[in-house]
């Protein structure tokens, strides 16, 4: 939303879309931790070649139009200083010293970032836990052990699923364990965040109904032939995906291993309990009896 706000294209916009999830320092770092370094780079560079091919697509066959109907925004990210239309570049870079925009994007990583990708991490993690216990091994190696059924049978889970980058990366661990192909697990990575009924909904108001489509067919086609290809990739080098997942933690001293769990368990305390209890509102439908301790979390807005 922010680059249309800001004059991009559709395809500049829809490249955006795909590639930003997969290639986001903090899933990169934990497909390193859970996954292994083969996965580590497959993730990213599939995510880059979908987003690249997906974009200039809907440049060559989309509808063109990207006026849209959203104004253009370019208020300053540090503090809104000012609206960045009477403001020009060269004028604006003298408003904040390095300093102040280091502060302002250690206040976002710690903050609101965090604050959107903690509850979902949250459920990533037991959903991967229900995973592990509740499904058998033989089932997932039936559907998902390999080959192209076992592609579309992620891909048909993935599209709808309602989650973020950093979340689906402990249920792709697990399923890999429970004997899915890295290959399939690569399609659940890349379809799942990339993908889903929200928004896709949200696209087709946003792009339209041909980028939309433009959009799902690109990921659905790529993911797949990746998937396909790294398959082969592990196959021909004699690898085996179950046997390196999660092994980047050995290099890790376990202090360190323990500190971080600490510190992101305090930082997950807040946003989490603000997000239950702001469904708790939306489910009682009356701020007047939520608890007066919940409403620490309520925003302005």
């Amino acid at each position: 939303m922010a680059l249309k706000k800001q004059g991009a294209n559709n395809g500049a916009t829809t490249a955006f879309l795909i590639s930003t999830p997969e290639s986001g320092v903090d899933s990169i770092a934990i497909t390193y931790a859970l996954l292994d370094p083969i996965m580590t780079v497959a993730r990213p560079f599939v995510a880059f070649v979908t987003a690249a091919c997906a974009g200039v697509v809907e440049n060559l066959f989309g509808s063109g139009d990207n006026s849209g109907s959203i104004s253009r925004d370019l208020t300053c990210p540090v503090d809104s200083c000012c609206d960045g239309e009477d403001c020009p570049p060269e004028e604006h870079k003298q408003h904040h010293s390095v300093g102040e925009k280091i502060m302002a994007g250690l206040r976002y990583a710690l903050t609101e970032l965090w604050s959107d990708l903690a509850g979902w991490f949250l459920v990533g993690l037991l959903l991967a836990g229900l995973i592990t216990s509740i499904i058998p091994d033989d089932m997932v190696t039936r559907y998902a052990g390999g080959g192209l059924p076992s592609m579309l049978v992620m891909l048909g889970v993935g599209i709808p699923l309602y989650i973020c980058a950093t979340a689906s990366t402990p249920i792709a661990a697990v399923l890999i364990l429970k004997g899915a192909s890295p290959g399939a697990a690569l399609v659940f990575l890349l379809a799942g965040p990339a993908t889903n009924v929200t928004s896709l909904t949200v696209l087709l108001g946003v792009l339209g109904r041909r980028a939309t489509a433009i959009y799902l067919i690109t990921i659905s086609l790529s993911t797949v032939l990746f998937g396909l290809a790294l398959d082969q990739i592990y196959t021909s080098f004699g690898l085996s995906a179950q046997a390196t997942v999660g092994q980047a933690s050995e290099v890790i001293p376990a202090w360190t291993e323990w500190a971080g769990a600490v510190i992101l368990l305090l930082l997950s305390v807040k946003p989490v309990s603000c997000s239950i209890i702001a469904r708790i509102r939306r489910t009682m439908g009356d701020d007047r009896r939520v608890p007066a301790g919940a409403r620490a979390c309520a925003s302005p807005s």
